[in-house]
């Protein structure tokens, strides 16, 4: 049974020395930050970005103690916002929730209702979270593509890179869904399986894309991409998209520097977008929720989801750095 006047949340401490401590811990409610929305949160995940969080990289914290986790499925208990009442099933991510915002890896939250999305009709609360920050991220990501001329009928297959990640492998599932040819890039030859059941086409190896083109354009492969890896990986994507093409940059996994020309943007017209999926617009992050219910496949979301207890949160973050963590995992508060 729930206790109505604590929490339990994994807590990050600054021990100094730039050493950042987790551990489970029990709160007072009315240590929860303001807020219009109290919600009893079931689900969180683990991305990138948590794994950074809990180990203190990247400044993404400042102030401390913190509340990690980028995003949280649950129930509302109570609410001061005409939008929101007891018992509706809610979801979010975004709007650096678990960086300055207290975050998902609690049994309790407390958030603005304007960052707040319904559960999409069709979706259990654990299966968006299942779906969560990556699967919503993957989504723009392709829709921003399709914004720039990205159709099944295009010549060529769409190049994922970090394919086995969380952003990776619902991307894959979801062009795969949708109808389009994908190229799935990852380092690990045992995840060559994984990746041909998600609906990949074709396999491309990560040392492939680490590779710097001969000349300052390589040949036309991809009718276009999304990028998890960013650095020299990044470079040899925009090398390589065809003419017109367009490439949505997700992730940083090797830093936010590229050493790349002009010429793929001048001489083949090529799109670098941008996608930031924590400051998004009600109106695209509906619609994108709308789409991931209705398009995502919930067999193949199952496939890729694997679901973990709190307690284990700050022993998976390391591991999720180095790349060991495939797919999407969910993390259960209660």
């Amino acid at each position: 049974m729930i206790d109505k006047d604590s929490f339990t949340a994994i807590v990050l401490k600054d021990a100094g020395n730039g050493k950042i401590t987790a551990a489970v811990e029990t709160l007072p409610n009315d240590r929860l930050p303001p807020g219009d929305v109290t919600v009893a949160v079931e689900y969180s995940t683990l991305n990138y970005k948590d794994g950074m969080i809990l180990k203190g990289l990247g400044r993404l914290v400042r102030t401390y103690p913190h509340v990690p986790g980028i995003d949280f499925a649950g129930t509302v208990e109570s609410s001061s916002s005409p939008a929101y009442k007891p018992g509706d099933k809610v979801v979010l991510t975004g709007w650096r929730v678990g960086e300055v915002h207290w975050g998902g890896y609690a049994t309790r939250a407390r958030v603005k209702a304007d960052w707040l999305v319904p559960l999409p009709k069709g979706l259990t609360l654990e299966q968006a979270m299942a779906i969560g920050t990556a699967g919503f991220t993957a989504m723009l990501a392709i829709m921003a593509l399709e914004d720039h001329g990205l159709r099944p009928k295009n010549e060529g297959e769409v190049l994922v890179t970090g394919a086995a990640g969380g952003v990776g492998s619902i991307a894959v599932a979801l062009l795969t869904r949708l109808g389009y040819r994908v190229a799935a890039s990852t380092g690990r030859e045992a995840l060559h399986g994984y990746l041909k059941d998600l609906g990949a086409t074709m396999i491309v190896e990560r040392d492939e894309l680490a590779t710097p083109p001969k000349g300052p354009l390589g040949s036309e492969r991809w009718s276009g991409a999304i990028d998890n890896v960013a650095g020299q990986t990044l470079h040899a994507v925009l090398a390589s998209l065809r003419y017109w093409a367009s490439c949505a940059a997700v992730g940083l996994a090797s830093g936010p520097e590229i050493k790349t020309t002009v010429l793929p943007f001048l001489l083949r017209g090529v799109n670098l977008l941008g996608i930031d999926s924590g400051m998004c617009p009600k109106e695209r992050r509906l619609k994108a929720w709308d789409r991931l219910a209705k398009e995502l496949d919930k067999e193949k979301l199952a496939q890729m989801t694997h679901t973990e207890s709190l307690a284990v949160v700050p022993d998976l973050a390391g591991k999720i750095l180095q790349g060991q963590v495939q797919g999407r995992t969910v993390i259960r508060t209660r």
